[in-house]
């Protein structure tokens, strides 16, 4: 891997602890990101007893200074930046029009502006240097939105969005050896879901089909290492419905509102947590690479039941829409 340092924000779990731990394997030189300091503690102690070197730096993204005292450490630390990974996020899941107005504001600040602030002072020291690779964690939800997480979804587009004009400035500069990826996963087994915010009534899970952290990590890598493909979207349902989306948004968009409704909401009232953990850096939350939505003997069967739901959601969807015509 690279003889620089590697920035990973939202390191504490998930996909950003996932990461870490699959590159502290390859001897790479660690920066962690996020506001949890006990849970990146634990962590670089795991990243180093892996053969990496890690330090670890308690940062909320949505400030702009705090990002760019990180890029600072990591260069004295480390000499210089060779890849930064934008994996904080947040949501909060609602009505529209009834989550709280200072909820949605959040989601934008973390999930846009924060990788906006780690975009930013990652570019200040690669395009002097010559080069470097920035990987920010988009959704396919970023393409294809789902109801009661609009501020997720509009947060997610705005990521790709970004990433795009980052890579056309950088085009125009001639500077081609900087590179932004943009990955756009499916429904990963993370703690993201009892995090979130949740003002719709009952519980939020996760949306099946569920594919393992470990499976962006490897993507994560692979993007590092042959950062000249702009987007990767994680998950065959994933890429079969971006895929699909451009050749029949309208129904893409209505299965995937049925799904949400079917399957990432429990069918019964119980389970809202207010704000979760958008506002605070709870000790007790999970700092954990998966959620245990499913154990990995049962992703293959899961995997497969979800996507024979959605075909046969698809199918019943493009009836409606052809008996509507």
């Amino acid at each position: 891997m690279s003889a620089g340092a590697i920035v990973i924000t939202g390191a504490s779990s998930g996909i950003g602890r996932a990461t870490a731990l699959r590159l502290a394997r390859r001897g790479t030189s660690l920066v962690l990101v996020s506001r949890r300091e006990d849970a990146l503690g634990a962590l670089a102690e795991q990243c180093r007893s892996r053969g990496g070197a890690a330090v670890a730096v308690a940062a909320d993204v949505s400030d702009a200074e705090a990002v760019e005292a990180v890029a600072i450490r990591a260069v004295v630390e480390y000499g210089r930046i060779d890849a930064w990974v934008n994996c904080a996020a947040v949501a909060t899941y609602g009505h529209l029009e009834s989550v709280p107005l200072e909820e949605f504001q959040h989601v934008i600040d973390v999930n846009v502006m924060g990788v906006v602030n780690g975009t930013r002072s990652a570019l200040r020291r690669m395009i002097p240097q010559g080069s470097g690779v920035i990987v920010n964690i988009a959704s396919i939800l970023g393409v294809v939105p789902q109801p009661y997480g609009a501020a997720y979804s509009v947060s997610k587009a705005a990521v790709r969005a970004l990433g795009a004009s980052a890579r056309s400035e950088l085009a125009l500069r001639h500077e081609r050896d900087v590179h932004v990826v943009s990955i756009l996963p499916a429904t990963i087994d993370t703690p993201f879901f009892r995090h979130a915010a949740n003002h719709t009534g009952r519980q939020v899970r996760a949306l099946p089909p569920v594919y393992p952290p470990e499976l962006v990590a490897r993507r994560i890598e692979s993007a590092l290492r042959r950062p000249h493909r702009p987007e990767r979207v994680v998950g065959l349902l994933g890429r079969a419905l971006v895929r699909q989306h451009r050749r029949t948004p309208r129904v893409i968009e209505g299965q995937v509102a049925l799904q949400t409704e079917l399957t990432n909401l429990s069918p019964t009232r119980g389970g809202e947590n207010g704000s979760g953990t958008l506002f605070t850096t709870d000790a007790s939350a999970e700092a954990s690479v998966t959620g245990g939505w499913h154990g990995r003997s049962k992703t293959a069967l899961r995997t497969a039941i979800g996507t024979a739901a959605a075909v046969a959601l698809g199918m019943w969807m493009l009836r409606r829409v052809g008996k509507r015509r």
